[in-house]
């Protein structure tokens, strides 16, 4: 493991690029080059594409001189790459990455709103220019490459990437240097596409290379609290119960199995969205009740919702089965009776299920 040092986090300061003009029209050696390129001819196109870099210079006004030529050069730098050209390519990406178009500023306003396709020249280019810098083992340069798109370019999908990227190779070298520097970009980004992803990848690192499930409790918590549109809210709520039963906080899971599972009602109130975790959660919830807050009526009903609202989930087997076992050791007969049919709906409904050699664990229904 690298010993800590400047070079390892070189973060650019947090703002972004002010690029919110339209793409300007196609130049003709743009074209040509697009078009060679399709047609297999790669020097051809590189010649159009080197052009392109010298017919752009001349456009007006300065925003849109900057984005054409960009797209010159990241056409070029993405032809080279997918040739092998590592070298090169390195060249024409970092002319793009360390332009001082690409230059971060200390405005926050100035950063380009979520999906702007010009911005999202510069994220392109920041991110490969990492990579293959990291291929040739410059992890230095690899991890400013990536931290520059992560703060001046917060709002691209690319930032992402770049940061999965950073945080896939970083964790391995020094965990505890990574989330410093992580922690420090949740508040000047906390507005942005990216906090979320932050958040995430603290949790991750918090629970796998720094063993505080705790902490990284917390940050999971954090994800769905604070940003509750994000794509990775279900997932941390699935996480964030997962750690809280490991904690021994039975309570904990269940109320943030519960609070993953109303989802659910929003969604089939709009139609549109339903969440991965919805069945796993479902089936959680009830062992949790069962095993650990040792609610067996509750259990039984949390299983029996599974049946109920999942009708297509490739977990109902698991959910008789937990049902029958639940049930068919109960104390009074008609609870007994009602596991054994459960027991007998599974052998009917599933007969090459796993669950049926554990006859034994149901022997009221063995008769």
């Amino acid at each position: 493991m690298q010993a800590r040092s400047a070079w390892m986090f070189a973060i650019a300061a947090t703002a972004g690029l002010q690029l919110h003009c339209s793409a300007p029209a196609t130049l003709r050696e743009l074209q040509a080059g697009e078009q060679a390129e399709r047609s297999g001819h790669h020097d051809v196109a590189l010649q159009q594409y080197r052009a392109a870099q010298q017919t752009c210079r001349r456009l007006t006004p300065k925003r849109r001189r900057d984005i054409a030529c960009a797209q010159a050069t990241l056409n070029e730098a993405e032809l080279l790459d997918q040739d092998g050209n590592r070298a090169a390519a390195i060249v024409a990406y970092r002319k793009i990455a360390e332009s001082p178009a690409a230059a971060a500023s200390d405005d926050p306003t100035a950063l380009p709103p979520p999906g702007d396709p010009d911005a999202g020249l510069w994220a392109r280019a920041g991110y490969r220019l990492g990579a293959l810098l990291l291929e040739t083992n410059d992890a230095p340069a690899a991890y400013t490459a990536w931290w520059r798109v992560v703060t001046a370019l917060p709002n691209e999908p690319t930032a992402g990437d770049a940061l999965t990227a950073l945080v896939r190779d970083a964790r391995l070298r020094n965990a505890a240097e990574l989330t410093t520097h992580l922690s420090a970009l949740l508040t000047p980004l906390a507005e942005t596409a990216i906090a979320d992803n932050l958040l995430w990848w603290l949790a991750d690192v918090a629970e796998h290379e720094r063993n505080d499930a705790t902490l990284a409790r917390s940050y999971y918590d954090r994800i769905y609290q604070d940003h509750p549109q994000s794509g990775m809210r279900d997932d941390a709520r699935w996480h964030a119960a997962r750690i809280s039963r490991g904690l021994g906080d039975a309570a904990g899971a269940a109320q943030r199995l519960r609070g993953l599972l109303a989802t659910r009602e929003v969604a089939f109130g709009t139609g549109s969205y339903f969440s991965i975790w919805l069945d796993n959660a479902q089936l959680e919830l009830g062992r949790v009740l069962r095993d650990d807050l040792h609610q067996p009526k509750a259990a039984a009903e949390a299983f029996a919702q599974l049946l109920k609202d999942y009708p297509a989930s490739i977990l109902r087997d698991d959910a008789l089965f937990e049902l029958a076992l639940t049930q068919s050791t109960a104390a009074d007969a008609e609870t007994q009776r009602r596991g054994c049919a459960a027991w007998a709906r599974l052998q009917h409904d599933f007969p090459d299920s796993k669950y049926l050699k554990r006859s034994n664990e149901v022997p009221t229904c063995q008769k």
